[in-house]
């Protein structure tokens, strides 16, 4: 197993998102047979009864991590959630999925929001490499 400290999480339905203001996370590669991974967040308590639905809805969920420092570019998991701690003023939840690799790297992410704003040639390529920079947020379609 390998320990990494996740930096920033946000949750990313549809169209929108859900950043979760880390107190502290961790994120783990199992490195089992399956590709396993679990994230634990634990944040601020309220987040609790949306965290609190999604659990007891047994859904799937994509979140996008950020791992050890700010400057790496997110990762794409397909998660659940697997527990939900309430404490005094803060909840932990833990995570369990898989790395997605179909569509889930940031600079085709990236490449397919550019050109589906119309962008080509130089521009494209100019608003390309500042993008990779800066690392704004996109979305990720739930599939």
């Amino acid at each position: 197993m390998k320990s990494f400290k996740l930096f920033s999480l946000e949750v990313v339905e549809d169209d929108t998102s859900v950043e979760v203001p880390l107190e502290d996370g961790l994120i783990l590669n199992k490195e089992d047979d399956r590709s396993t991974w679990l994230m634990e967040a634990y944040t601020d308590l309220s987040l609790y009864d949306y965290f609190k639905n999604i659990f007891e809805q047994k859904r799937d969920i994509i979140v996008e991590a950020v791992i050890t420092k700010k400057e790496n570019a997110p990762a794409y998991f397909q998660t659940t959630i697997s527990s939900l701690t309430k404490f005094e003023k803060h909840i932990s939840v833990l995570f369990e999925g898989h790395l997605r690799r179909n569509k889930s790297d940031y600079s085709e992410l990236l490449l397919e929001n550019l050109l589906q704003k119309g962008l080509s040639g130089q521009a494209l390529l100019n608003e390309f490499k500042e993008k990779m920079k800066s690392k704004p947020k996109l979305k990720v379609k739930n599939t």
